[in-house]
């Protein structure tokens, strides 16, 4: 007899989980409480022509994501395009710009032209970040990480030292870089992974690897196609879909799952796998005696930051603007300092812009463009239209200064933006985070929130704020990790 299971959520977790699980051989049923799936990297579509992608816009590790498709007998390819960025983005700075090359050999004599013997070390930077890269993102990060002796695998003994788990990304990128461009450029990946630099342990030096050297990609069609190509896999192996449909509780009866309850609905399942926020799972959806963490264990938690994000639409093309641009005039440990220490609105800030209809032109009308702006900023701050419009003003105007334009304002056709609040209502973000749990130390592997409910039997938790951590690879890594523990005796 099939076993039934529930997957909370239609985000990257959930539609990895919900296909592994089916191909178990479970009767597979995905609960979405938005009207499309996707979680944050949902899509919309404008009325007048634009479509934009509402989360992830970095294709980095070409070869995880694919091999989800390998694990279902496909490939990539019969399900979407993908389109090599060059450069892969471009870097502002107070004194000039940089352009990333897709060449690795012009990366090179790039970082050798703007420090003397950098293009040896980098070399150097990438052979140690490869073998982190090979053994962490192939060995490491798909543990369930029930125990620290998961870790005892000869690989892993083997090469504990050279994961460097117990030094940090600060300092290790000083041990190869000087100048202040190079080390910047080496720095900014690590962002988004929920700490400063001096708190990331040198480990994630792999994503270095997993983006500069294995290139930056453009999925054409944008990362929605990733999620509709991820469910259609499922549909293939008979996973039921269900959106506007909101979970209000899980049931149990006597410490095992025998349910859901969905837009007020009783549902029996035996198996329930959350890609819900995990906080909101423990705090609206169990009885306090079966959560796992009380609220004083999340206030200690370290979160990884939240976002100011516009989507834009532009009635004429914008020159002198690449794919991806990443605006950092001001001192970037002034604003991870504030993201994370201060937590406080940025006084000088950095922020990112994305422009697909440079490579996708299908994305905006004819002659138009399509235009994401990201601003990292600290979680659970007060958000309001005040603030949002004070730091749009503040980023066109950089905007307008680098590619040399005008009056960008007057130009736009479409605009909405997107923030705390919004994290809040649309995904029950603790706090309004927007990339989940830091991967700092304290916070790795065993440390993070466990996978498995531990007072519940059958109840399992996936998505950025458990094992193995934020981002589109981990994310698909996690539901797989938990489909497979779901599905164990």
């Amino acid at each position: 007899m099939k076993k039934k299971t529930a997957i909370i959520g239609s985000g990257f977790s959930g539609l990895s989980a919900a296909a592994y699980c089916s191909g178990l051989g479970n009767e597979v049923h995905v609960f979405e409480r938005n009207e499309s799936l996707g979680g944050r990297a949902r899509s919309f579509r404008t009325d007048n022509g634009y479509t934009f992608d509402m989360g992830p816009s970095w294709y980095w590790m070409p070869d995880i994501i694919e091999g989800f498709f390998k694990d279902f007998g496909s490939s990539r390819e019969d399900f979407y395009e993908l389109i090599p960025l060059n450069p892969q983005f471009e870097m502002v700075f107070s004194d000039g710009k940089m352009e990333i090359p897709q060449d690795y050999e012009e990366m090179k004599n790039l970082f050798e032209f703007t420090e003397k013997g950098a293009g040896k070390r980098l070399d150097d930077f990438m052979k140690d970040a490869q073998y982190k890269y090979e053994v962490g993102m192939k060995d490491f990060v798909n543990k369930p990480c029930h125990s620290w002796l998961e870790f005892f695998s000869p690989t892993i003994a083997k090469s504990a030292l050279k994961l460097d788990l117990l030094s940090d990304f600060h300092h290790f990128v000083r041990k190869y870089f000087k100048h202040p461009k190079l080390i910047t450029l080496m720095e900014f990946p690590v962002i988004f992974l929920g700490a400063a630099p001096k708190d990331i342990p040198a480990l994630y030096s792999l994503m270095n690897y997993g983006g500069y050297k294995l290139g930056t990609w453009y999925p054409m069609g944008g990362f929605i196609k990733i999620i509709e190509a991820m469910a259609t896999i499922g549909k293939q192996k008979g996973v039921h879909f269900h959106l506007n449909s909101d979970v209000q509780k899980i049931i149990i009866e006597d410490k095992k799952v025998a349910g859901i309850m969905v837009n007020g609905e009783k549902l029996k399942f035996d198996t329930v796998i959350a890609s819900s926020d995990y906080h909101h799972t423990e705090e609206k959806l169990l009885e306090k005696e079966y959560r796992n963490y009380d609220e004083k264990y999340w206030k200690k938690k370290t979160f990884a930051p939240s976002c100011l994000i516009f989507y834009l639409g532009f009635k004429e093309k914008i020159p002198n603007l690449k794919h991806h641009t990443l605006f950092f005039e001001n001192d970037l440990d002034l604003h991870t300092n504030e993201i994370y220490t201060d937590k406080k609105w940025p006084t000088k800030p950095l922020f990112y812009v994305c422009c697909p209809s440079k490579t996708d032109e299908n994305l905006a009308p004819e002659n138009c463009e399509n235009v994401f702006l990201l601003m990292p900023i600290a979680t659970g701050i007060e958000d309001s239209e005040m603030m949002r419009e004070k730091y749009f003003s503040e980023m066109i105007q950089r905007i307008e200064k680098h590619t040399k334009t005008k009056h960008l304002i007057s130009k736009l056709d479409y605009k909405k933006s997107y923030c705390i609040n919004d994290f809040i209502s649309d995904y029950n973000a603790y706090e309004g985070n927007a990339y989940g749990l830091a991967n700092t130390l304290s916070q790795t592997a065993v440390l993070k929130p466990s996978l498995k409910n531990k007072k519940v039997k059958n109840l399992f938790y996936t998505g950025q704020l458990t094992v193995p951590g934020p981002g589109v690879p981990p994310s698909i890594i996690s539901g797989k990790i938990a489909a497979t523990e779901s599905n164990k005796p």
